[in-house]
């Protein structure tokens, strides 16, 4: 560490110490997803030092992608999402590690496919796989990272199992829109906000978005925020799901 003290780290060791370096470097942090949202999430976590990123999507890279899928180049059309993000991500930073999986996340496999991690970030696309995520990090009481996107709009929220409110609690009913309208910005902002929250969290600094939902409206450029409530029949983190 001691060398980067006044290398690549040093304006963020300015923040929070040699001391905050060291917990980033020793973080595992798991991204569902490796588009819009986990380009920039992971991208993020990689040059701020986390020592290790697990990657996991099932995909391969499509000429619709690029426009805010920005791991992915044109040269990438029909690779593993996780092996163009995996070179991408130890490019930028060759002293972290990058683990991959390429797998879809299921109810069935998301007990093998997800890590023992400090913490998992939503870069999903869709509500029933986050469901499942969900479910797992509050089982294993491991904080997890939502947001979402379409269009101009976007959202984050961070649960803290057995604090917050968990995302089935927040919504309860599920999403069918499989295909959305995307500007690549909109990912961007609530990706890089995503990986904000990642950082706070583990080095401890900051207020988090514990109990909030922040919305983001590109169109008009502002910012709102809503209070969200643990739901106690919540059938994961309620009385129904006993946590």
């Amino acid at each position: 560490m001691e060398k980067n003290v006044t290398g690549k780290y040093i304006r963020q060791i300015m923040l929070f110490g040699v001391e905050g370096q060291e917990k980033l470097r020793k973080a595992s942090v798991f991204v569902a997803g490796t588009g819009g949202l986990g380009s920039p999430i992971s991208t993020y976590l990689a040059v701020a030092g986390v020592g290790k990123i697990i990657i996991a999507d099932f995909d391969i890279v499509d000429s619709s992608n690029l426009n805010r899928q920005f791991l992915h180049h044109e040269r990438d059309i029909g690779r593993d999402k996780v092996e163009s993000a995996e070179e991408k991500l130890t490019s930028l930073n060759p002293e972290i590690k990058v683990d991959t999986i390429k797998e879809k996340i299921t109810d069935e496999n998301v007990s093998s496919i997800v890590p023992l991690c400090d913490l998992i970030i939503d870069a999903l696309d869709n509500f029933d796989t986050r469901y499942v995520l969900n479910k797992l990090a509050v089982e294993r009481k491991i904080p997890l990272i939502h947001g979402a996107i379409s269009g101009y709009r976007g959202q984050v929220t961070t649960v803290i199992p057995g604090k917050t409110p968990c995302l089935c609690c927040i919504f309860p009913s599920s999403f069918k829109k499989e295909v959305f309208p995307v500007l690549g910005t909109t990912p961007g902002v609530i990706g890089a906000i995503q990986a904000n929250e990642a950082i706070k969290y583990i080095t401890g600094q900051g207020k988090l978005l514990e109990n909030r939902l922040l919305l983001w409206d590109g169109f008009s450029c502002s910012f709102s925020e809503l209070n969200v409530n643990k739901t106690e029949n919540c059938s994961v983190c309620g009385i129904n799901g006993r946590r």
